[in-house]
């Protein structure tokens, strides 16, 4: 198994149109995992990232590991179940503020509100291999703020977890992909063992840093860089860059509206 796998990024998959990158629809979703299972690909999860693996790990050439941010509530009905039907385990991430709520984080560009995972919805799909692991509490851009509201935003996120689902995250998705080394080490006094940022400031071999593949609406057929290594990589980095500076347009209209320190 390479030191570290794949790790894809998804966010909405839903059948439900909007304005923006990051909803896919289930029949592409569908078609993303029954490719990967064809060229045989495995799941892992957390553990096997971390290196000292609490579950079986699989004997694969091609390991992968699935994860969503925000945690929205159409991935029960088109992306657990197609990943429990292949085998393949995941992350999800969540707003501990807003599990079972409206996106009213967010900035609903085409008008159209989605909501999130409710706390029995994510503890029925925990014990069917998906993990559950932190989003923070509010989604705000961490970069933004004090070290004591940093602290509060990873603490308290975890936390809340821990008791509504029985076990401590090791995980923490930074929103926004930002993240810096004053994040970064605020996580790991947090407790976090594992976190994952943004293209542009992910750090290999740091497991606090970790880089995901981002998957959007144009990716038809194959998720990138895992069915063609080598391809088309520097291209799909590029686009995942770009997509990323551009969210900072959604934390200062978020910050503006009064929904994040």
């Amino acid at each position: 198994m390479p030191a570290t796998p794949p790790i894809l990024c998804y966010h909405k998959v839903d059948t439900r149109l909007e304005l923006g990158f990051t909803r896919i629809g289930p029949r592409l979703f569908r078609r993303q995992v029954e490719a990967l299972a064809k060229a045989g690909y495995q799941g892992i999860g957390s553990s096997a990232l971390l290196g000292t693996p609490r579950f079986p790990i699989p004997d694969s050439r091609f390991p992968v590991v699935f994860s969503f941010d925000d945690a929205y509530s159409g991935l029960a009905e088109h992306a657990f179940p197609v990943l429990a039907e292949y085998g393949f385990r995941a992350l999800v991430f969540v707003i501990t503020d807003f599990v079972g709520r409206e996106n009213t984080w967010d900035v609903q560009y085409g008008w159209r509100k989605f909501f999130h995972l409710s706390w029995d919805q994510l503890a029925h799909w925990q014990q069917r291999g998906i993990e559950v692991h932190s989003h923070g509490v509010s989604h705000a851009r961490l970069t933004w703020l004090s070290d004591d509201q940093v602290a509060d935003e990873l603490g308290r996120s975890r936390e809340v977890i821990a008791s509504r689902l029985g076990a401590s995250p090791s995980g923490i998705s930074y929103p926004f992909g930002a993240a810096d080394e004053r994040v970064r080490n605020l996580a790991a006094a947090a407790g976090y063992s594992l976190g994952f940022a943004g293209p542009t400031v992910a750090k290999p071999g740091d497991p606090l840093m970790m880089e995901r593949k981002p998957v959007y609406a144009w990716d038809a057929f194959a998720p990138p860089l895992v069915m063609r290594p080598g391809g088309a990589g520097a291209f799909a980095r590029g686009v995942a860059r770009v997509t990323n500076r551009c969210a900072v347009g959604t934390a200062i209209i978020q910050r503006a509206l009064g929904r994040a320190y």
